[in-house]
């Protein structure tokens, strides 16, 4: 068995549980009745906790897991220049920062 996640918010946590089973995943959650011990116990030692079941599942569960913590998050966005104005905008951002302009960038590589 191998924890995936440790998070505070027990309703993500069943949730997620709900996303890597979906995925074919068998996982279990840890730790989802400690709430209560929370000021006897380390807060974080309280939180409810994913483990899959088969090791082999922890590099794809780890995979899901972070696409839904960060939905929006993406590797090596390309840069692009806005066509309204001509600046340089980092690939994260969807609008420019001087004119806000958005649509028909030209991207970069």
């Amino acid at each position: 068995m191998k924890r995936v996640l440790m998070h505070p918010d027990l309703v993500q946590v069943g949730h997620l549980r709900a996303v890597l089973e979906g995925n074919g995943i068998a996982c279990l959650v840890k730790n989802e009745l400690l709430g209560g011990g929370a000021g006897d116990l380390p807060l974080n030692e309280c939180w409810p906790e994913i483990w899959v079941l088969d090791e082999r599942d922890e590099t794809i569960a780890r995979t899901l897991v972070e696409q839904f913590m960060y939905p929006g998050v993406q590797e090596n966005l390309a840069s692009w220049t806005c066509t309204e104005c001509g600046e340089a905008i980092e690939g994260q951002f969807g609008e420019c920062w001087q004119c806000a302009g958005s649509g028909g960038g030209v991207f970069e590589a």
